[in-house]
């Protein structure tokens, strides 16, 4: 069996589990934050900033940006690897996108802890 060190998963089984799993947790995120913007009636800046505040939600934040960035990987990934058959093209993308990946991590984790 051969193993591709680009996948995130070891597998294609694996990275069907990522996908669907990062799946869930963003369409979870998403009901959430959706009903609690209907329930919200007068949503001012002290409800969002309480929202975002407690630790719970800033944990599910995170969860939920690093699922997004799993769920991403994987869809550029199966792209770039179906589309770009020039692989040093291809390494270049792929770089390019885990930094942007990083950096989005980053900004992430400082924008939901400073709050």
């Amino acid at each position: 069996m051969v193993t591709n060190a680009t996948s995130f998963g070891r597998s294609g089984v694996h990275d069907y589990i990522l996908l669907r799993a990062s799946a869930v947790i963003l369409a979870c995120y998403t009901v959430f934050l959706v009903g609690f913007i209907a329930c919200s009636a007068p949503l001012t800046f002290e409800i969002w900033n309480g929202l975002f505040s407690s630790l719970p939600m800033k944990v599910f934040t995170l969860i939920t940006l690093v699922a997004l960035l799993i769920h991403a990987w994987i869809g550029v990934w199966q792209v770039l690897t179906d589309y770009v058959k020039h692989t040093a093209l291809r390494g270049v993308l792929q770089f390019t996108f885990v930094v942007v990946a990083f950096s989005y991590l980053a900004s992430g984790i400082v924008i939901v802890w400073g709050v």
